[in-house]
């Protein structure tokens, strides 16, 4: 029997940072992940103490793989046919914002950037995949970030707003699916704060770091003005192109933690580690603020400046779907901290789980976590929901042969979308199950090349050496045959 539903919108998704290259050209200036190799790491910014402005400090010494990712933007042609190869019937990436208004500030877009997207949408449309668009993936910018501090400033509101209405009116034929901000929750991650929500303290006390000294007040304020952006953009979106649906997207990971034990305290943690979680799509699908996020406020003298009529924007311009990122689960013990990884939350260790991912990342494999989030989500927000992220990175070459046998990847995939199936059947909406990194990507928690999470091999390494020619690997001909028999396939 079928369960899957006859427009399931199976296939890939990837981020302009970690695969377009061409860093600089066609007028695109810098964005916060120029500066940086990886998530997990500082930005290379300097303090000018002469005119008390952070600036960038590209090293010479480093390889910035991201500067010229996989070269999809002179390539994107041949890797779209590799991914309608697969009978992909949608592919999600980003527009990076640079490429449209390189500072960020300026009046009028950037044409050369705008025609980019065009011939790439194009292309996808032309190889049977509908465009699923991120607006904001981890691509702020940098003078933004550098001269207003990112979104702890208001302004950042309109230039946005510039952004999204032009983009909107330029592909309204072209794209029905939307995202807004990538993985927003994650603006309340130590360190990832600069890229995940485009946020720096551009008044220091401290100028040995970048955000050093950054507040929770610094970033509440920036969590309001991005829920203000994001309703503004609901209802532009809504102006604009009345058939497109637009959803948010966050790393729902973290949503996958379970109590160490029946102990209370136990208990308790995990529901607070998952209202952390809960507060973006809270604010972004019900339109209010919680009890639990004002009772944080007041205990720790948070005061949030709000206009009149944020609340009211906030309230009536809501997300049409939940899109998320889910790759691991944790464990928490009271008492215990958790830290965080690329894939979520890092607790305690699991003793039922199966197994862990290969060496060097050993994330857990728990394919029930997705199967658990999409009914918390669909218990709590009876929305639609899209998988636009979920996926194994491994260390991997071709053999002397020329093939790369992933029969790790397939069983992970195989078992997690078994449980989309599950979910389905539990009465879950799910719109769509898009695998991360279809093809070969530069890895955004590291940097680095050597976590492959492809169906395609691409021939480039850590220190920025290869060919970038692409290989198939042997999972690629298996997601082919599930796609093409809708999931039926899952159970041969």
């Amino acid at each position: 029997m079928a369960i899957f539903p006859k427009n399931f919108l199976w296939g890939g998704a990837v981020a302009a940072n970690q695969c377009e290259g061409a860093y600089l050209a066609d007028g695109k200036e810098l964005n916060v992940t120029d500066v940086s190799v990886g998530l997990m790491n500082d930005p290379d910014l300097k303090w000018n103490p002469d005119n008390g402005r952070w600036e960038p400090d590209l090293k010479p010494e480093k390889v910035y793989l991201s500067h010229e990712g996989i070269d999809f933007f002179h390539r994107y042609k041949e890797d779209l046919a590799l991914m309608g190869g697969m009978s992909f019937k949608a592919f999600r990436t980003s527009i990076s914002w640079g490429r449209i208004f390189p500072n960020g500030d300026e009046e009028e877009p950037n044409e050369a950037g705008l025609l980019f997207y065009d011939r790439l949408f194009d292309e996808m449309l032309k190889n049977g995949m509908e465009p699923v668009i991120t607006l904001s993936h981890y691509e702020t910018p940098l003078h933004l970030v550098t001269e207003y501090g990112g979104w702890m400033d208001e302004r950042l509101i309109g230039f946005w707003l510039r952004y999204v209405e032009t983009v909107f009116k330029r592909y309204k034929d072209k794209v029905k699916y939307w995202l807004t901000f990538n993985e927003i929750n994650n603006i309340l991650r130590p360190g990832i704060g600069f890229a995940a929500g485009g946020i720096l303290n551009i008044h220091p006390g401290d100028t040995s770091r970048p955000n050093a000294d950054l507040t929770e007040q610094m970033i509440y304020q920036a969590c309001h003005y991005i829920f203000v952006a994001n309703a503004k953009t609901v209802k532009l979106c809504h102006e604009i192109i009345p058939t497109a649906k637009i959803g948010c997207m966050l790393s729902l990971s973290g949503l996958a933690t379970y109590p160490y034990s029946c102990n209370p305290d136990d208990v308790m943690g995990v529901l607070e580690h998952q209202r952390k979680q809960y507060f973006f799509t809270d604010l972004m699908c019900r339109g209010h603020y919680p009890g639990y996020i004002k009772r944080i406020w007041q205990e720790r003298g948070i005061e949030i400046k709000m206009k009149d009529g944020d609340l009211d924007i906030i309230r009536d311009y809501t997300v049409d779907y939940i899109g998320f990122s889910y790759y691991r689960s944790a464990v928490l013990k009271s008492g215990k901290a958790m830290k965080q990884d690329t894939g979520g939350s890092v607790g305690i260790d699991n003793p039922y789980l199966s197994g862990t991912s290969p060496e060097p990342w050993k994330w857990p494999i728990d394919p029930k976590g997705l199967r658990y989030i999409c009914n918390l989500l669909t218990d709590r927000y009876n929305m639609p929901l899209f998988i636009v992220e979920n996926g194994i990175g491994l260390d991997e070459m071709p053999d002397d042969n020329g093939k790369i046998h992933d029969d790790f990847r397939v069983s992970y995939t195989r078992d997690h979308l078994l449980q989309v199936e599950e979910s389905i059947k539990d009465g879950c909406n799910i719109m769509g199950y898009l695998y991360w990194g279809p093809i070969d990507i530069v890895s955004a928690g590291t940097g680095e090349m050597r976590k492959r999470y492809g169906f395609v091999y691409v021939d480039r390494f850590n220190d920025g050496t290869g060919t970038l020619q692409r290989l198939k690997k042997d999972s690629y001909d298996w997601y082919r045959h599930v796609i093409e028999t809708n999931g039926e396939s899952l159970h041969e």
